[in-house]
């Protein structure tokens, strides 16, 4: 089928009796919810930015095995995503890998109703990465750069953005759950597709990596915009980026609707941000006071 119409997209049978049980329902959980994805794709198989959801569905298990039993992952409030177009904003953290994302993504996948694949908005440098870049690509995420962001919403599609950026993900641990400077540029976006904002406020990733220091110059030699010392990276090598096991807890908000000019000064259009980090800050001080600990 091609191009312009909406289809579902419903993966090829697969034999799974090699499977022990739970991993054999999940895996056919996961194809029943592809099965549901309304996605605009051509005779090849891909979406207009790339997306593949036959190539997906390995990441999608693999995933779902993280969110269901590493990170044990509960959420509050996840009604509220609407349909259509919505942009989900978030606090960031992780220092090696962003869990904090994925988990949000897979969240909305598994438990949202319609399932959704919510759109990560990824950094400059991400696709200059060998084999990443396909990865990146096939699953979903695009390079964010506000005409992919436009065109993506004109499509109705769920759109997840960190506004902190790199200063949120990479931070150290006396920093954790604090909000660092937001970017404007997802509020300019909300106004000009007229596009609801829910925040989402995320438990668990400051805790998955605790962060010692950012050497950027270290970086800088590998093209990175930062490079993170952890409790456990470099010194345990790859190993370093294995998370720990914290439990992950996600609180969405009720959708938030802006109206004005896209084009208004940073000051106007920082008024209207200011009024999503405060909401943000409430959910995350509901999400860590839901908890007892890093694991429970």
């Amino acid at each position: 089928m091609t191009g312009n119409a909406l289809v579902s997209v419903r993966p090829a049978a697969s034999d799974r009796w090699y499977l022990p049980g739970a991993l054999r329902r999940l895996s056919e959980r996961i194809d029943a919810r592809i099965a549901r994805l309304p996605t605009r794709i051509n005779e090849y198989g891909y979406d207009p930015f790339g997306f593949e959801p036959g190539y997906a569905r390995g990441m999608l298990l693999f995933m779902a095995l993280v969110y269901r039993y590493y990170f044990r992952v509960e959420t509050r409030g996840i009604e509220r995503v609407p349909e259509g177009r919505v942009l989900l904003i978030g606090n960031h953290a992780g220092n090696t890998f962003a869990w904090d994302g994925a988990m949000l993504g897979m969240s909305v996948f598994l438990e949202a109703e319609p399932p959704r694949i919510v759109r990560g908005m990824a950094e400059y440098y991400l696709p200059t990465i060998p084999f990443f870049n396909v990865f990146m690509i096939r699953s979903g995420s695009i390079v964010g750069t506000p005409r992919n962001c436009v065109q993506l919403l004109e499509q109705e599609e769920a759109i997840m953005v960190f506004p902190e950026g790199e200063r949120g993900f990479v931070k150290s641990w006396r920093q954790r759950y604090r909000l660092q400077r937001f970017g404007l540029g997802f509020m300019r976006l909300a106004l000009e597709t007229r596009t609801p904002i829910v925040p989402v406020g995320i438990v668990g990733g400051e805790e998955q990596s605790p962060g010692l220091a950012n050497v950027r110059s270290l970086g800088r030699l590998i093209g990175s915009p930062a490079f993170p010392i952890t409790v456990t990276f470099p010194w345990l090598g790859l190993g370093g980026f294995v998370p720990l096991p914290v439990k992950f807890r996600l609180h969405y908000g009720e959708p938030m609707h802006f109206e004005g000019d896209p084009g208004e000064d940073d000051a106007g259009i920082g008024k209207k941000v200011e009024q999503v980090k405060e909401r943000l800050r409430s959910l995350i001080a509901e999400a860590r006071a839901a908890r007892s600990g890093w694991f429970a």
